[in-house]
């Protein structure tokens, strides 16, 4: 048996890459077609893509060419897969002419002719326009997103609004070029879509206020406080018809869903345990809001929704109970521990402003464990660990800029495709989360320390 293998990220699939694939199986009797997935595709700066992996690898088999689908994860992988699988030819694009000569030392290299006057890139600039992002609440993270948003294909910065006039003034000295506006509602009225970075307590009203004008919204985490208020939002979303998510920076890491994806794959077996860690030492001056009761201030507001999404990710939503154990400060926690106990798991977390702690994420199972280095929630690296130390292995990847720019990524792309739920952060994760920030706030099964 002749075996053929060819790799592509096939986004927005069409008849070029169905040619490509047609000619790449006549060169054989059995095709091995590689999918770059979203996280390989980032490292390398495509950060346009418009269908996530599971997208195109549904697209390829539908083509009916493809005898096996694999995805392509790293640089080098190619070699890799000649000799795992016996390859006896890899094909490619003729607009890749002489770009992987160096596989011929392993099997024959064939540059096949690409179909003129079509590719993805025609294709996303004929199918959308940019996207007119309008900011609310100018303040530290805000003040990363023009630069981070510019990474990302079909985004424009229309302005930004802040209800504190010396924050507004401030924005517009640091971005000259992008307007700003008197009120928040004159800037919806002029957006596509919204991002929303305001103190807590005031997601809800701007959130309605998007949504109820038909935009789109991304909102700083934690969106919303509240269960119930979280629930409501997200009908409201798709009553309208637009999508609304939650800016957790974590949840779109590359390497983080990597992990995701391994342990759900059963590498390191049951899960049964997760530790999760954060702190940030700061001065605790009461003036800032972080600090401030009636602001929505303390460690869990600011922190928690980061440590809970590895719990929720690999445990699920069904915890049987829930403890906090806090240390307070003028009515705020200074630190927080949470104990989550499953029907076959048990879980924990700790976030701090007046506590500092190691910032290390441990997923145990019944195989090995996984161990992500702080500060875990910007993972760039991280290890499975067995009984044996020989099969040990260690996983890097690139964080790039702030980490913003992959949660801006999505949220294009679910209002492209029309996904108004992210698989790396649903719904019902990002509402449970609501769901455990409201228990803390009515104390409930919350002990003082």
């Amino acid at each position: 048996m002749k075996k053929v293998i060819t790799y592509g990220t096939y986004d927005l699939l069409h008849q070029g890459h169905i040619n490509i694939l047609r000619r790449a199986k006549e060169l054989g009797d059995y095709l091995i077609v590689g999918v770059t997935n979203d996280n390989f595709d980032r490292e390398r700066g495509k950060l346009n893509v418009r269908n996530n992996v599971l997208e195109r690898v549904e697209a390829v088999k539908a083509t009916g060419y493809a005898d096996k689908i694999i995805i392509e994860d790293y640089v080098g992988q190619k070699i890799d897969d000649i000799q795992k699988y016996g390859v006896d030819v890899f094909a490619i694009g003729s607009d890749w002419e002489g770009k992987f000569d160096y596989l011929k030392e392993y099997c024959d290299v064939v540059y096949l002719p690409r179909t003129e006057g079509i590719s993805s890139t025609m294709l996303r600039e004929e199918m959308t326009n940019d996207t007119n992002i309008g900011i609310i609440g100018c303040g530290r993270v805000a003040n990363r997103f023009p630069s981070e948003a510019s990474f990302v294909s079909s985004v424009n910065i229309l302005g930004a609004y802040d209800a504190d006039k010396d924050v507004m003034k401030a924005w517009k000295a640091k971005f000259p070029g992008h307007k700003c506006y008197d009120n928040a509602d004159e800037l919806i009225s002029e957006a596509d879509a919204v991002y929303i970075a305001t103190p807590h307590l005031s997601h809800c009203d701007y959130i309605k206020k998007a949504l109820k004008a038909k935009k789109h919204v991304l909102c700083e985490t934690p969106m919303a406080l509240n269960g119930q208020t979280a629930r409501e939002l997200y009908e409201l979303a798709e009553k309208q018809g637009v999508i609304l998510m939650e800016a957790n920076k974590t949840a779109h890491c590359p390497a983080f869903n990597h992990l995701v994806s391994l342990i759900k794959s059963g590498v390191i077996g049951e899960v049964v345990d997760v530790e999760a860690s954060l702190s940030k030492l700061w001065d605790d001056n009461m003036s800032l809001r972080e600090f401030d009761p009636l602001q929505a201030g303390g460690s869990m507001y600011e922190l928690g929704s980061y440590p809970l999404l590895p719990i929720l990710k690999f445990c699920g939503l069904n915890y049987e109970s829930l403890n906090f154990y806090s240390r307070m400060k003028d009515g705020v926690d200074m630190y927080t521990k949470g104990l989550l106990r499953y029907p076959h798991a048990t879980c924990s977390f700790k976030v701090g402003l007046g506590v500092k702690t190691e910032g290390n994420l441990v997923i145990s199972g019944t195989k090995g464990y996984a161990y992500v280095p702080a500060p875990w929630w910007k993972t760039d690296y991280f290890e499975l660990r067995y009984e044996d130390q020989n099969d040990n292995k260690k996983f890097f990847y690139k964080w790039d800029g702030t980490g913003l720019r992959y949660e801006i990524q999505e949220f294009i792309s679910c209002i492209i495709n029309n996904r108004f739920s992210s698989a790396r952060l649903r719904r019902r994760e990002s509402i449970r989360m609501a769901d455990i920030m409201q228990q803390f706030a009515e104390r409930k099964n919350m002990f003082e320390i």
